[in-house]
């Protein structure tokens, strides 16, 4: 059984970018994992919580098949953290699946695994991939080799749909 592990914000998380892309993961039989820097309740930007199974500082990247940021405005909490560059790094080094939607490409970016690669973001971090030398495309979602990225909410689906294909390979 393929395992993953969605990397929450405490606040702020966009709902449906966790939701979305759990159920469908869920229903293609990969077992999901969902982690935070705390195990309280995390909450979403729509008013959805989530009590997180980990603590990011636990993630294991051999334990999982794909290591997933999940966007929303408190992503950003992400952006400058040593332990998420360094579990962006190693997945991709690892050859693992390293994905990200919304404004969280910024992490993957600013971790330098996006160099030289397509991607895409909310549109307002266009910029940010570009500057970290990133192939900003724009593009709803995004695979480049092990690297899956999308633009926000309404590709949730299809940036999962893209995960799963991606771990069925």
């Amino acid at each position: 059984m393929k395992k993953v592990v969605m990397i929450i914000a405490e606040n702020d998380f966009r709902d449906e970018e966790l939701f979305v892309p759990k159920e469908i993961f869920e229903k293609a039989g990969i077992e999901v994992k969902v982690a935070s820097t705390a195990l309280k309740q995390a909450h979403g930007m729509l008013g959805a919580t989530f009590k997180p199974d980990i603590l990011v500082n636990d993630i294991n990247v051999r334990d999982f098949d794909a290591i997933i940021f999940v966007g929303g405005s408190g992503a950003s909490q992400y952006w400058d953290d040593p332990v998420a560059h360094r579990l962006a790094q190693e997945a991709n080094n690892t050859g693992r699946i390293v994905a990200a939607i919304c404004i969280a490409p910024v992490t993957l970016a600013r971790a330098g695994i996006l160099k030289g690669k397509r991607a895409t973001v909310w549109s307002s971090e266009g910029a940010q991939l570009k500057s970290e030398g990133a192939n900003y495309t724009g593009r709803p979602a995004e695979k480049d080799g092990n690297i899956i990225t999308a633009n926000g909410p309404s590709a949730a689906r299809e940036f999962a749909e893209e995960l799963v294909k991606a771990l069925k390979e």
